[in-house]
């Protein structure tokens, strides 16, 4: 067989209009794009103020308008030549870049697929200077009345290129990706007046510098006060910005926005880093929403990536990591992340016939109705809700209050070796008061000093206990899986003895695919506290296990935990230890519909908030939910 190869023609240098239309392939990708490029000139440029117009989702238009430091004619007619910058001028610059652009192809790139025109003055001239340009043909440059700055009108984008034109998505997509690109510069850049124009409505004009502010436009009203605030700088590094409360009810996925020196990047490894240190407060899929500004030596960073300088790669990534990492999670894990019931008005579209008045309406407005808030609102820490449960729960009165937590809001130590006890009766009511309980209240002091613990049960289900602003309701499934998961993972993890042999040893016969799941867990389980031989064939014989497993439970608690780390193994890609631990916790906690003394709940209580996170159990679910006085009080009309 012969290969035959073909003559090519002779090497010649591409037109220019030919090259800017390839690399606007790589610079334009969606109109989105074109509003990145443009918003990172006007802010290169010192502006203070600038405006967005967007029209049928950026095919039509997309205009700039800022009053940074404008251009001369001669810059003006320079800035659609290829690689014309003002912001390097040589390859060392790269090392100490401080501008978002610098590679200077924006311009010429989105002049050559538009119908281009761009209006600048400088503020000592005069008159201003305009060039438009068809596909990348230029006309001259002609004198115009204009403010100070720069105004872009980007027109008919693609008209000349249809292939990319026909793969746009549909006007809500990209409308959606122009909007989180400018809210992505609108939050890196507060002290800058933002304003968007879409279709001809205005949708938002921020004219002050609170982040808070636009945070709350951007996320609904109070989001941005139930942020965590992150503040953390040494020689190397600093860290600076917002981490969320993870909406433990509902699996929904937060922006995240990162930073180096203002630019926004994408970076897998902050990312990790980021869903690492939260752990288990998130659920399968979900993700925190975090503004973080990194603050590096710009020689650290290589941001040449790519055209689009999304990418970044830095000298030494793993350092990063380690700095980042213990700063987030310390963050989170001092703070109480329990969810608050809270009364929310109804919407005006919600409206019902009063009744008195035949044909008469009126809204939902005055009325009010229970919803769910997966914020506390303000910012907490564990010992903060730990102190409220006892000021509320017991009389503590004459009493010297002393610190139940350190400074790292854990108490785990001296509680570490509790045990609950063993079952007891409780009343038959659906939630009985604990003995001595005033059955009336005090019309000007509700909340009446008493020695007697004020914790209910409620449907074997939950626990009810009355804290000082309020009540604390928990789920004693979940809060004992918690306890027993961060138990066993600190037992597998320091190999102390914790078994407990059994008189009667048990013998069980798996079948072959559990049998293969014991051999490659044995030696956790082992370190978990489960003694347990083979005995032959597909069986094998329990001798010891961890103590808080429940007597006559044993046999069906492995069995249950090896099919639970089955599934997670598959579903979950866990770590194998974690899985053990979890499973184990998992088939081992009280179970729903157990009834417990006043006692058991209270110890449960104690060992709940000596974990290092009390909040949510291993899987993600919420252990704890708030429902204060104020919102009670909401309710009922008294306010």
């Amino acid at each position: 067989m012969k290969t035959v190869f073909l003559c090519m023609a002779s090497i010649a240098r591409l037109p220019e209009i030919v090259a800017n239309k390839i690399s606007a392939g790589e610079v334009v990708q969606r109109p989105a794009s074109v509003v990145k490029e443009l918003l990172e000139n006007s802010i290169d440029s010192g502006a203070t103020s600038i405006t967005v117009v967007i029209r049928d989702a950026g095919r039509q238009l997309v205009q700039i308008i800022d009053n940074g430091c404008g251009m001369d004619r001669d810059d003006a007619l320079m800035s659609l030549e290829r690689f014309a910058t003002s912001k390097i001028s040589g390859v060392e610059d790269l090392d100490v870049l401080r501008t978002l652009g610098f590679r200077g192809e924006a311009l010429a790139s989105i002049s050559s697929v538009s119908h281009f025109e761009l209006k600048t003055r400088r503020s000592v001239e005069q008159l201003g200077t305009m060039i438009r340009s068809d596909g990348g043909v230029a006309e001259g440059a002609q004198p115009v009345q204009c403010e100070t700055g720069t105004i872009i009108a980007v027109r008919n984008l693609f008209f000349n290129v249809p292939a990319r034109r026909k793969f746009l998505k549909s006007n809500a997509t990209e409308f959606r990706h122009i909007y989180e690109t400018v809210k992505a510069f609108v939050l890196a850049w507060p002290e800058i007046e933002w304003r968007m124009i879409n279709e001809d409505e205005e949708l938002f004009h921020f004219r002050t510098s609170d982040v808070i502010e636009r945070l709350n436009l951007f996320y609904g009203e109070g989001f941005g006060e139930s942020l965590i605030e992150v503040i953390e700088e040494n020689d190397y590094l600093s860290i600076g910005g917002y981490l969320g409360k993870p909406g433990m009810m509902v699996r929904q996925k937060y922006d995240q926005y990162f930073y180096i020196n203002r630019r926004l990047i994408q970076n897998r490894m902050l990312v990790q880093a980021v869903q690492q240190a939260y752990g288990e407060l998130l659920a399968e899929r979900q993700a925190p929403f975090a503004l973080l500004f990194l603050g590096l030596d710009p020689s650290l960073v290589d941001v040449n990536v790519h055209p689009a300088k999304l990418e970044v790669r830095f000298e030494d990534e793993r350092s990063i990591r380690s700095m980042i990492y213990p700063v987030i999670k310390r963050a989170v894990q001092l703070h109480d992340f329990s969810p608050e019931a809270a009364v929310r008005e109804a919407s005006s579209r919600e409206s019902f016939d009063t009744g008195s008045n035949p044909g008469s309406e009126r809204s939902f407005a005055t009325g009010r109705k229970l919803g769910y808030s997966p914020f506390s609102g303000n910012s907490a820490t564990t010992g903060d809700l730990y102190r409220n449960y006892h000021q509320g729960a017991f009389d503590l009165s004459g009493v010297d209050e002393q610190p139940l937590f350190g400074s790292s809001g854990s108490n785990a130590a001296a509680l570490a070796d509790t045990e609950l006890r063993a079952p007891v009766m409780v009343q038959e009511s659906l939630l009985t008061p604990s003995s001595g309980q005033s059955a009336g209240t005090d019309e000007q002091n509700p909340v009446t000093p008493d020695k007697e613990p004020k914790i209910w049960q409620l449907h074997n289900k939950y626990i009810i206990c009355q804290i000082k602003t309020g009540l604390m309701i928990i789920d004693q499934h979940v809060a004992h899986e918690r306890v027993l998961y961060e138990r066993a993972v600190d037992v597998m993890n320091e190999a102390v003895p914790n078994s407990q042999q059994l008189l009667f040893p048990q013998k069980i016969d798996l079948k072959p695919w559990q049998y293969e799941v014991y051999e490659e867990i044995g030696d956790e389980l082992y370190r978990l506290g489960f003694n347990i031989r083979p005995f032959g064939g597909m069986s094998v014989m329990i001798e010891g296990v961890p103590p808080d497993v429940r007597d006559g439970t044993e046999a069906s608690i492995v069995q249950d935990m090896i099919t639970e780390y089955q599934e997670n193994a598959s579903r979950l890609k866990l770590e194998k230890r974690d899985n053990i631990a979890k499973s184990y916790a998992c088939r081992n906690a009280i179970m729903t519909g157990q009834k417990l003394g006043i006692e058991e709940m209270r110890m449960l209580i104690d060992r709940l908030f000596a974990t290092r996170m009390p909040y949510v159990c291993p899987h993600g679910r919420p252990v704890i939910i708030r429902l204060s006085l104020d919102e009670l009080d909401r309710m009922f009309g008294r306010k």
